[in-house]
């Protein structure tokens, strides 16, 4: 039986299979839930978690698994669903998701069959060179699809968005930029991945007159969620808009 965990992933599909083997413990909890993360990233329809060659050492390394559910929820906005656990880690999963239920299925086959893939979101992406007058690009792109996609009342804010995200990476990655936009559930989920690992900071306390530094904090005004996550060789910067007011 392996011991040190180990999370496979198979992305050559719509979905992404994400194979936990050995045996996980709050050691090697970090390792998988960075790598499932990161299949986020890669926004595939949906993730497939298979439990069926993990065992489990130490019962609050679950946690990773709703954790990394939360933020499929909240961006790219698919499901992650769990499938074939030991007995002690299916009851343990039940319990521990009682306010939150999560998908826990027999069987990968099982979990295969419960996606619903006829119908996969609008979806657009671009790659961007990072020269000025990629902002300019990434705008008529979203204010294209806002009106293509039938959410006209995006396009201000998606055009906010874009401008920043692209903007960044112009002024501060110097990288080759993959701006993508797709539709689910009438939000518009925009994304830029980019070939640096350092993340943006949010800065509130900027004057009001200030000619830069402002527009994560534009971003932050308009958006119901937005973040970052890891990439292989970089990191995307992700926001989800809809119609309603932004959250507080």
């Amino acid at each position: 039986m392996p011991t040190a965990v180990q999370c496979l992933i198979d992305d050559h599909q719509a979905y992404a299979i994400a194979r936990v083997v050995g045996v996980l413990d709050g050691s090697g909890a970090a390792a998988v839930r960075t790598a499932l993360i990161k299949c986020l990233a890669e926004q595939p329809e949906a993730v497939l978690v298979d439990l069926s060659e993990m065992r489990l050492a130490d019962p609050n390394a679950l946690s990773i698994f709703l954790a990394v559910a939360r933020q499929a929820e909240r961006w790219p906005a698919v499901p992650l669903v769990l499938c074939a656990p030991q007995a002690d880690a299916a009851e343990l999963l039940r319990l521990r998701s009682r306010d939150r239920p999560m998908p826990v299925l027999p069987s990968l086959a099982d979990a295969v069959r419960s996606l619903d893939l006829g119908s996969a979101a609008p979806s657009i992406s671009e790659d961007l060179l990072p020269v000025v007058g990629a902002g300019r690009r990434a705008r008529e792109i979203a204010t294209e699809v806002c009106f293509q996609w039938e959410v006209p009342g995006l396009v201000g804010p998606a055009c906010t968005v874009v401008t920043e995200f692209v903007n960044n990476v112009v002024a501060h990655a110097h990288t080759m930029m993959t701006l993508r936009l797709s539709l689910r559930d009438r939000c518009l989920h925009i994304a830029v991945r980019d070939g640096s690992a350092a993340e943006p900071v949010l800065r509130r306390a900027v004057s009001h007159t200030a000619l830069a530094g402002r527009g994560l904090a534009l971003v932050d005004a308009v958006a119901r969620h937005w973040g970052t996550l890891p990439t292989e060789g970089g990191k995307v910067v992700w926001a989800m808009l809809d119609e309603g007011p932004p959250r507080r």
